[in-house]
């Protein structure tokens, strides 16, 4: 926090992650506080891979609060950033009176913030980008600021999924029941390190901005699907007790079939909206296929995959089966770039495909349908970055890099 002597800016860096929800969250029973209609269960994924790094400065210099987002300068009066950037001054104002009841000065509270914020992954192609921006952008200003606790609330009030990025491994969003919303919060079931043998494939099949943003169409469910209705009321409670068994057990096939169903509900409900929303596209059905034709060769389930509000392939598997995988996806989607490039992240073993193997898939090739694959893991909530060299912001608070 500054001191009201002082005009070089105070300046804190934090990166976060984003999370992949293995219990889909789709549908609200409150927008403005942004309180889903049910709990959902997400995977962290490691922040290596795929990141938000966030960049706040406050000081008594600055005229007014401002917001760059991969360098360039965005509308900081957005309703939902309003309400983060809100209740963190309002429990920094709070700390600072039961610390000191007699002072009247709120000293630094009252100066503007310059934020700055990049994602090293593609931003509103249904990658969860909202999740990992909302959860650093509140975790940074509790740093600057001063503040501590149960954050997840908050940053539930920027983007919902949100709340489940300010953990690390394996995260429950808990519904709650109290109106005010101050029950739906995020927990963390088990850290990142509770099953190392998981890994993560995102196969990025588009990376365009979706046709209907997840706000609207959740808006237009909730409006109009049955399914909906029915499946938070009489079938997530219950996938929700069976998913945390599941990963506490390391129960891979358990926790793939469940994984699969959810993922398919969640757009089997986008169809039961009316108008329909079609979120996949002719490459995530060629996927789907790709995984049930390997997982029926072999007699068991190797792979599963997940889909949130866009085409981009969510697959999980054990390390053991990673690298036959890769190869069958290269096989499929024959990219139009060598393999360093096609796969990034954690290195993936090469691996020889038999032709038995291929010809039980029996899938058409589709040349280019999958632009590349980030290989990542389970991976740590929120974390500040001690060098001050990483600061998106120079000492004048302005952005490093624009575009």
């Amino acid at each position: 926090m500054p001191e009201d002597n002082m005009d070089t800016p105070c300046m804190v860096t934090c990166t976060a992650p984003m999370n992949i929800a293995v219990i889909k969250y789709w549908g609200k029973r409150d927008e403005d506080l942004i309180l889903p209609i049910n709990s959902s269960l997400s995977v962290t994924l490691h922040q290596e891979q795929l990141k938000t790094t966030t960049t706040v400065a406050i000081s008594r210099s600055f005229k007014e609060d401002r917001l760059w987002l991969n360098g360039k300068e965005e509308d900081i009066s957005h309703p939902r950033l309003q309400s983060c950037l809100r209740e963190i001054r309002r429990l920094a104002r709070k700390r600072r009176s039961e610390r000191n009841p007699r002072s009247t000065e709120s000293v630094g509270l009252s100066h503007k913030v310059h934020i700055c914020s990049v994602n090293n992954f593609p931003t509103a192609a249904g990658l969860a980008s909202s999740a990992a921006g909302y959860a650093c952008l509140v975790y940074t200003l509790a740093q600057a600021f001063g503040v501590e606790g149960e954050l997840s609330g908050i940053a539930r009030q920027g983007s919902g999924s949100a709340c489940r990025s300010m953990y690390g491994g394996f995260v429950q969003w808990i519904m709650g029941s109290k109106e005010d919303g101050k029950d739906s919060v995020a927990q963390q079931v088990e850290p990142e390190s509770h099953w190392p043998e998981l890994r993560v494939l995102v196969l990025v099949a588009s990376a365009e901005r979706k046709p209907i943003g997840s706000t609207s169409g959740m808006q237009t469910s909730v409006q109009t699907s049955l399914l909906l209705k029915h499946r938070a009321e009489a079938i997530v409670p219950h996938r929700m007790v069976d998913m945390i068994e599941a990963v506490r057990r390391k129960d891979f096939p358990a926790f793939a079939e469940l994984t699969m169903k959810e993922s398919n509900q969640l757009h089997a409900t986008c169809l039961d909206t009316h108008p329909p929303i079609f979120y996949l596209n002719s490459v995530s059905q060629h996927i789907i296929h790709l995984v049930h034709r390997y997982n029926k060769y072999y007699g068991e389930t190797r792979v599963a995959y997940s889909f949130d509000a866009g085409p981009n392939a969510v697959i999980f598997a054990l390390q053991q089966f990673v690298p036959e995988f890769v190869q069958l996806v290269q096989h499929f989607f024959p990219p139009d770039r060598n393999g360093e490039d096609f796969i990034k992240g954690l290195p993936v073993k090469s691996a020889a495909l038999t032709v038995e193997l291929k010809q039980s898939i029996g899938l058409e090739p589709l040349p280019k349908g999958v632009n590349y694959i980030i290989s990542t893991k389970a991976g740590p909530g929120p974390l500040v970055v001690e060098d001050p060299s990483q600061h998106l912001l120079s000492a004048e608070g302005l952005p490093k890099k624009m575009v």
